[in-house]
């Protein structure tokens, strides 16, 4: 199965408690980092291990955090992204559920690396029952003087909160985020200026996703060398992938990047094949923003060689015949899946979604949604497939924050790759009304 860095002691029991978690070695590279190294190491070796950001970006961590203003007299802050609302996505949410002090331990290591004194964990509200879990975890780092005041005895101090928002997806923004977790309403900002420079109350912020501060720890202990070593190419290291849809054995998953996207749906420990003996239709490999492929194009590239499960291979070829690893929310639909179906559900939720500042995703988000529907149900006409790639381009890239990207690519990808579908349902509105939810007609069967 490869080898595993987060996940590796998440199945012993009652790990989430500090005593349980310090006999496995927890908090080991806290006791490294603040009585062998200096910051800028640290930021170094983060650097060397080509880490990145596992949010969905992909932007190279040890990179994000040399952006951050030095200069400054004002305060620096940490920001833990634990604002999981990708569709299709839920590994940080396990994560901060099973291993609660992993995530604690990466974040006093960056927080020293990053001259930082005050950390957040910012959650989604809907995560509620995090709270009790990582406010528990967070009491016994201090009373085990892992937080608070003069560390191990040494100078750096540091104190942590968790704060839950109102479940708003726009929050996994960091600039958004930044403004919920002032108290304001959560509403995306203009950059720049980036947060590095001006960010939670107008001072030096970084902002880093769950599973990508998690694996700080690791990179202490062992080194940026020994994570690069693991991977393939510019993905270096492992990779947590929520695994859902028409599969045998949904659940999160660590894989080392580079395994084939064939064999994480086919082998046992880990997707286990297609439910029901179906054969595959199409996957969304990154959670419900990024574009959905067909079969063909999923398990090969364009060039015919395997689609691996890195950053790189999964992007090859643009949006044309590619896609992106995005955040590991891997959906998997098999051939009875109804794409129009599907589409119209993500656009339903991007609509809901958007905050409303930009008009392009405002209007657009509710246009497509309301001609997808159209469609669905039987009103639709040829007219509509060609306005939803119209709308869909003009949201993409015109837009303050990435939701309207978020909103267009998966119609436009839908579309391109699965048209005959959108064709059938204007063709054979009586047929596909009288389909039960879930499955598709046989499209090449039909008169």
């Amino acid at each position: 199965m490869g080898r595993k860095i987060l996940l590796e002691n998440s199945d012993i029991p009652n790990i989430k408690s500090f005593d349980v978690f310090r006999a496995h070695g927890g908090y080991f590279s806290v006791e490294k980092a603040l009585k062998t190294m200096a910051p800028d190491e640290i930021i170094e070796e983060v650097k060397k291990s080509g880490l990145r950001g596992r949010g969905g970006a992909g932007f190279p961590t040890g990179l994000k955090w040399t952006f951050l203003d030095r200069k400054s007299n004002k305060p620096r802050y940490l920001v833990c992204n634990g604002d999981e609302s990708e569709p299709g996505t839920f590994k940080d949410r396990y994560l901060m559920e099973k291993l609660p002090h992993l995530l604690i331990e990466g974040m006093i290591c960056s927080s020293f690396a990053l001259g930082v004194n005050t950390a957040y964990i910012y959650i989604r509200g809907e995560f509620k029952y995090l709270l009790g879990i990582l406010n528990q975890a967070i009491n016994e780092a201090y009373k085990n003087g892992f937080l608070g005041k003069n560390i191990l005895g040494t100078n750096f101090s540091l104190d942590m909160y968790v704060h839950p928002g109102a479940g708003a997806y726009i929050c996994g923004e960091e600039t958004a985020l930044l403004e919920s977790l002032e108290g304001k309403r959560g509403n995306p900002r203009i950059k720049p200026p980036f947060p590095a420079v001006v960010g939670l109350y107008d001072c030096p912020t970084v902002v880093n996703n769950v599973e990508t501060l998690a694996n700080v720890g690791y990179i202490v202990n062992f080194g940026g060398d020994a994570y690069a070593s693991i991977g393939l190419g510019k993905s270096t290291g492992t990779k947590l992938i929520s695994a859902c849809g028409n599969i045998n054995n949904p659940g999160v998953y660590e894989i080392e990047l580079g395994m084939s996207v064939e064999d994480f749906i086919y082998k046992e420990e880990f997707c286990g094949g297609i439910k029901d003996k179906l054969e595959l239709k199409a996957v969304v490999p990154g959670g419900s923003s990024v574009p959905i492929v067909p079969k063909e194009l999923i398990l090969f590239t364009a060039s015919g060689e395997k689609r691996l499960m890195t950053y790189e291979s999964l992007a090859e070829g643009g949006f044309e015949s590619g896609t992106m690893l995005g955040s590991g929310g891997f959906i998997v639909y098999d051939e009875n899946a109804c794409i129009v179906r599907n589409t119209w559900n993500f656009s339903r939720f991007y609509h809901h979604e958007s905050c409303g500042q930009c008009s392009p995703c405002r209007e657009g988000t509710g246009w497509m949604e309301k001609i997808l529907w159209r469609i669905e149900h039987g009103h639709g006409n040829m007219k509509d497939i060609d306005l939803l790639v119209s709308i869909a381009d003009k949201i993409e890239g015109n837009t303050i924050c990435p939701l309207g990207d978020a909103a267009a690519w998966p119609v436009a990808s839908a579309i391109r790759h699965f048209r005959e579908d959108f064709i059938f349902h204007v063709q054979y509105p009586e047929i596909v009304k009288n389909i039960k939810h879930g499955a598709l007609y046989k499209y090449e069967n039909q008169d």
